[in-house]
């Protein structure tokens, strides 16, 4: 499908699903609204002045100028379908007006911008509209502690609330987690690449996350859940099982960066009943599941499990840095100071992240992420049948996650064969060069990751889809040419190719 061939955004439905674009067109090559040449030399001047750690930046090769809704245009004029939607932080899209006027509100108040935790109206609404929107039996009684602004500091901070209350010190963590890059968080985190070069972050119990595609025990569906929650008990009371009693289990309902891995709603219900009957704190990470992106407000909804307490960020500071926890009151033994940070009282985050909040329930926006989710999954699942180099379709809601693998390769006990990330960076390409932005994640960075906004439109649905299979199309037949020989008709210089702004240049 040819690039200048996308639909515009859709007008606003009375839903509020879809905003207007400020952006003619989702998708497509628009004429040069800034010169080429300056974009070309920002992304020169932020290799040799940025770190070596930059990672988005070398996934996309891109200087983004403007944005709007689902839709970024970069300094060459492209514009493109935004799927990664800063990591799911942005739940309405970019620029959502709900968001500026809340924050042109805010500044035209003359409110203070940084206050630390000093008490204002903004942090007060900000407050109630995020006890409003939480499950009933959890925000009874609550309390809420604001972090430093990043998902990581919350992770934390209630690490340290249970080792408070509990007078113990490890943890207990699952394969696949991921919740974050500082020492604490790093240490529950289960990816050994960033791991491993780094000393210990403390004494973590990994546990394994059921992965019905790669069963860590070889039989997958409910069985494979089944034996994982089986294990977990039987090790916790295993008096030579190795495990000093822990102060807290930190889990993922939906595991984001290691897959987009969904959690069985039985799974999850056994391990809030195992943490409850041995006086385990049971910490629930909805950084990036929070805010109706599963398809309900938050993603322990789906199980009905009270968790004793939340990690909250992304999507809840309506685009601006905010991360809190909140907890059952009965665990607040922390003295003042225990946890602290300069950086607590962003004024304007509260006040976008209270409108995005009201906004999202106001206007059904998880009920419409957990049917449009649905929607693209069945096209997802349809499109594997025809491409077998699409090995596993999963998610909830808005969180979609497609496995690609090599179909040449024999299968495992589990039907499931070896991922494929050499492909998947191909695909990521193929994606960008036709006006696609699409994230890998997963164990061997083999899974494209679809974190649209919630205020997609049934258009850009069908768009993202089209560009996706197109891409996942164009990338799997370099492969059969490459298996075929060099004279094969579509090999690596021929029109399946990726090229363009996505073209990764070595750095």
């Amino acid at each position: 499908m040819s690039l200048a061939a996308v639909p515009a955004q859709a007008p606003a439905s009375p839903s509020g699903a879809a905003g207007a674009s400020g952006v003619a067109g989702a998708v497509g090559v628009a004429g040069t609204t800034g010169a080429p040449a300056s974009g070309e030399a920002i992304l020169r001047r932020q290799r040799v002045r940025e770190s070596a750690a930059r990672t988005y930046a070398r996934s996309f090769p891109i200087v983004p100028v403007r944005a709007h809704g689902m839709t970024v245009e970069g300094a060459d004029g492209r514009r493109y379908l935004d799927c990664l939607s800063g990591a799911g932080t942005l739940a309405l899209g970019h620029n959502h007006p709900v968001v500026l006027e809340a924050i042109r509100r805010t500044l035209d108040s003359g409110a203070p911008l940084h206050l630390l935790d000093l008490a204002t109206a903004e942090k007060d609404d900000f407050t109630s509209a995020l006890f409003e929107s939480l499950p009933a039996d959890f925000a009874a009684g609550a309390r809420i502690h604001f972090c430093g602004p990043a998902g990581t500091d919350a992770v934390e901070a209630a690490l340290k609330l249970m080792q408070t209350a509990t007078g113990r010190s490890g943890a207990l963590a699952f394969t696949g987690a991921y919740h974050g890059m500082t020492a604490g968080a790093l240490a529950l985190t289960g990816n050994v690449a960033v791991k491993e070069p780094l000393p210990s972050g403390g004494e973590v119990v990994r546990l394994p996350y059921p992965y019905g595609y790669r069963c860590p025990f070889g039989v997958g569906g409910e069985a494979g859940a089944d034996l994982a929650a089986t294990y977990v008990e039987r090790l916790l009371d295993d008096p030579s099982g190795g495990v000093v009693p822990p102060a807290a289990m930190i889990l993922e309902a939906v595991q984001g960066e290691g897959g987009v891995v969904p959690a069985p709603d039985g799974w999850l219900r056994e391990m809030r009943r195992i943490t409850a009957e041995r006086g385990i704190p049971l910490i629930v990470d909805e950084v990036q599941t929070g805010v109706g992106r599963t398809g309900a407000m938050w993603a322990v909804e789906h199980s009905g499990i009270v968790p004793d307490a939340m990690v909250l960020s992304k999507a809840i500071g309506g685009s601006l840095p905010l991360a809190v926890v909140v907890y059952r009151e009965d665990y607040d033994g922390w003295r003042p100071g225990a946890h602290t940070g300069t950086f607590r009282g962003n004024t304007l985050a509260m006040a976008a992240g209270a409108a995005t909040l009201r906004h999202v329930a106001a206007h059904g926006l998880a009920e419409r992420a957990a049917v449009v989710g649905e929607r693209m999954t069945a096209r997802l699942r349809a499109l594997a049948a025809e491409l077998p180099v699409i090995g596993d379709v999963r998610g909830r809601g808005l969180m979609l996650g497609v496995e690609l693998v090599d179909p040449a390769a024999e299968p495992d006990a589990c039907g499931a064969r070896p991922a494929d990330p050499a492909l998947a960076l191909r695909v990521r390409e193929a994606c960008l060069a036709r006006g696609l932005i699409v994230e890998l994640g997963g164990r061997h960075d083999a899974v494209l990751r679809l974190l649209p906004p919630l205020t997609i439109t049934d258009e850009q649905v069908a768009a993202v889809f089209d560009r996706l299979a197109d891409a996942i199309a164009a990338a799997a037949a370099v492969d059969s040419a490459a298996a075929a020989g060099p004279a094969g008709p579509a090999g690596p210089a021929g029109p399946g190719a990726p090229a363009g702004p996505g073209a990764r240049g070595a750095e």
